[in-house]
């Protein structure tokens, strides 16, 4: 018989299994070492390495009650906040997202340039205005009136437009610019709105950093879903939004929930943004992980147990959307 790729000899076979076999004990490693230091006491974590429980040490749960019982109002706070900022922000990026990679997907756009200049121009006067001592509210109010006036003067004179392809590019060229470039200017804008230390800085924040992911994942699924049966639809009397709803949406599960699992472990993991915008009140979990991380004291093991509690649900997660997942994955791979 021939081999092929799809059907290797004995020899290849094992082979491949072996190298698979090592990766996956190289990949697992790490979660493996963090499962059983949550494990050992104190004294056992310093006078390690011990690798197999009860061969090379005595599993305890004194970590986990230390978490769970004696400090868990501490940890039941930034976890709740991470939990909570997490979802909402996930939740509205994919439905805010996936609006506009429809739009891009069945809708030709033909922006004015100049019409984007003006909006660019008014946005950076309130912006500045507001920098220098002018209410926020003023400042936006003068802002829109002015692009309004503009807009309605202006706009027949401009002739160049952009099409649905710059639109893409743009929203994911937000992703392309390092985080720490923006930090101050956002963390200005939440100090003049008041909004420093709150869950919905953050949610706003998570929003707008991952909807650029959002529309340039959906946009593509959107673009695999055949036309032709949305046509047909239409012809039977099928409104737009029917359309979306019974025929669009259903098609587009593995693709909507792939893309909040990304969205979602991006959101759970933030670290710079959150560092900046929140405090006590609203502190999520990567910051208090890194903060025992960063303090070396008398607790510091510990730190084992909150990032479990910390990876577990996510990976929970995608163990149950395992089915999704790979078939959102494969998106655009094949098309024809």
């Amino acid at each position: 018989m021939k081999r092929t790729v799809f059907s290797p000899s004995r020899s290849g076979m094992i082979l491949t299994y072996a190298i698979l076999g090592l990766w996956a004990v190289i990949i697992l490693f790490p979660l493996y070492w963090v499962a059983i230091t949550s494990l050992k006491l104190p004294i056992a974590v310093f006078a390690g390495p011990f690798y197999v429980p009860f061969l090379d040490f005595q599993p305890s749960g004194h970590a986990w009650k230390y978490i769970f019982v004696d400090v868990r109002r501490d940890v039941f706070r930034p976890y709740a906040n991470t939990v909570f900022v997490a979802t909402v922000s996930s939740l509205l990026a994919l439905l805010l997202g996936s609006s506009a990679s429809y739009a891009l997907a069945r809708f030709v756009f033909r922006p004015k340039v100049g019409v984007i200049g003006l909006f660019i121009g008014c946005v950076s006067i309130a912006a500045f205005a507001t920098y220098n001592g002018v209410p926020w509210i003023v400042a936006v109010a003068g802002a829109a009136a002015s692009y309004i006036l503009l807009f309605l003067g202006l706009a027949r004179r401009f002739r160049k437009t952009l099409g649905n392809s710059d639109i893409a590019f743009w929203l994911i060229s937000q992703r392309m610019l390092p985080p720490v470039v923006v930090v101050v200017p956002i963390y200005v804008m939440f100090q003049q709105i008041g909004l420093l230390d709150t869950l919905t800085a953050l949610v706003i924040a998570y929003v707008a950093a991952n909807l650029p992911i959002v529309v340039w994942l959906m946009r593509d699924y959107f673009e695999s879903v055949p036309i032709e049966l949305e046509e047909c639809a239409a012809i039977d009397g099928a409104t737009r939004y029917r359309i979306l709803f019974s025929i669009v949406l259903p098609l587009a599960v593995p693709g909507l929930v792939s893309t909040f699992l990304f969205v979602l472990v991006f959101s759970w993991n933030e670290y710079l943004l959150s560092l900046f915008l929140t405090g006590a009140r609203s502190q999520t979990l990567p910051l208090m992980v890194a903060g025992q991380n960063a303090t070396r004291g008398p607790e510091w093991w510990y730190m084992s147990v909150l990032i479990l509690i910390m990876i577990l649900p996510v990976i929970g997660l995608a163990i149950a959307l395992d089915r999704y997942i790979a078939r959102g994955l494969l998106v655009g791979a094949i098309k024809g």
